[in-house]
């Protein structure tokens, strides 16, 4: 498989992941950078991925050949919950195996691969396997979502923390600007914190803002 397969993960369910995945993939096929998202893992659908849809919406592009195909949604589990909880609710293990060979033709047939996770980094996907470690087993770059929300210095912090340990690459941390508040206080003061952070203790990792952006009709965050 090419390198050129990003995982996209954040400091909760709410962080925004969908909405970033969704803007990054549009930055980068607007500059010439044919980039295609999968969702590593659904739940709480039946037969498709929400998330996807999303990311479309986003992209504004329609279904490709590889969503007609399953390729970006290899793995959906009806109850929403962590993958280890779902997947033991609709009696069936994941397919980690169908995962990556989806994941490998995605990489094959374009540029970049944006695969965005379920939950945040330390969502269990098996009794003995945390989403993190499947990112450092695969040794994907980390492409990292947060936001100004009260309590996210602490969750970003601690999550670098868990990214330096298991020794995988931060790529790129995405600041979402989602959801909108009138008081930005707490927002831009985390916003600087988390850039002078990064300034100090992982100097190679580029920061990007992600705007507000207008939701589509029955836009779900993620």
């Amino acid at each position: 498989m090419k390198k050129n397969v990003f995982f996209v993960s954040g400091i909760d369910t709410d962080a925004g992941k969908s909405y970033a995945t969704g803007f990054l993939a549009r930055e980068w096929n607007k500059n010439g950078r044919r980039t295609i998202t999968q969702k590593f893992i659904q739940t709480g659908n039946v037969g498709h991925s929400e998330d996807i849809d999303l990311h479309r919406q986003l992209m504004e592009i329609p279904f490709t050949e590889e969503d007609k195909e399953g390729l970006t949604m290899p793995e959906i589990f009806s109850y929403p919950a962590s993958p280890l909880l779902a997947s033991r609710l609709d009696k069936r293990p994941i397919d980690f195996d169908k995962i990556k060979r989806a994941t490998e033709t995605l990489s094959e047939r374009y540029d970049t691969v944006l695969l965005e996770g379920a939950g945040g980094l330390m969502v269990p996907l098996t009794e003995e396997l945390l989403t993190i470690d499947y990112i450092a087993r695969e040794q994907y770059p980390l492409i990292f979502v947060t936001s100004g929300k009260l309590g996210s210095i602490n969750h970003t912090l601690l999550s670098f923390e868990a990214i330096q340990k298991r020794g995988i690459v931060l790529d790129t941390v995405l600041y979402n600007l989602y959801p909108t508040v009138e008081d930005k206080t707490i927002q831009e003061d985390t916003m600087n914190f988390i850039r002078q952070w990064l300034t100090k203790y992982f100097p190679q990792t580029q920061f990007m803002v992600v705007p507000e952006i207008q939701l589509p009709a029955n836009g779900k965050e993620s």
